[in-house]
């Protein structure tokens, strides 16, 4: 059965290298890369919301909103990995129409963490969890075509 699978991916001239076991038993399905997607959605969803209600919690409560907050981003962010893949998500990361979105988004996530563990200023934290949701709904929407163009339209 290898054999019939080497030929027909045409790589029967050689016996497989241990790299090239090592890719072929990593590499996720179609179906695991959508649970993962959406488990890890589904997980920053959850922080997000959770953040949310810990802001009404007295004194330590938009510290916890923060940090959810950023957690629940960083992990909607990582269910895209499951899609993509992580290179392939970075190298659109990092293209030059959402090179700036990416710049202030992964900056405005680093700073409300700084905000909120070392710095200790809650209202910084909650200046920089609002130009987070910005960033991250700027840098959402360069992936539908024309979508910018339309948002700034209005």
């Amino acid at each position: 059965m290898d054999k019939l699978k080497r030929v027909l991916s045409g790589r029967d001239a050689e016996e497989p290298s241990g790299l090239a076991e090592v890719i072929d038993s990593t590499s996720l399905g179609w179906g695991t890369r959508v649970k993962g997607f959406v488990a890890c959605f589904a997980i920053g969803c959850l922080c997000s919301l959770l953040g949310s209600c810990l802001l009404w919690i007295p004194k330590k409560g938009l510290i916890l909103f923060a940090v959810f907050y950023t957690l629940g981003n960083i992990a909607s962010i990582g269910s895209t990995l499951f899609l993509m893949g992580p290179m392939k998500q970075l190298k659109r990361m990092f293209e030059p129409t959402r090179l700036i979105a990416t710049i202030v988004m992964l900056l405005c996530l680093i700073l409300t963490l700084c905000s909120a563990f070392w710095w200790h200023k809650a209202g910084l934290a909650l200046l920089f969890c609002i130009l987070q949701f910005f960033a991250m709904a700027w840098y959402s929407i360069s992936f539908i075509p024309y979508a910018r163009d339309a948002v700034k339209k209005c």
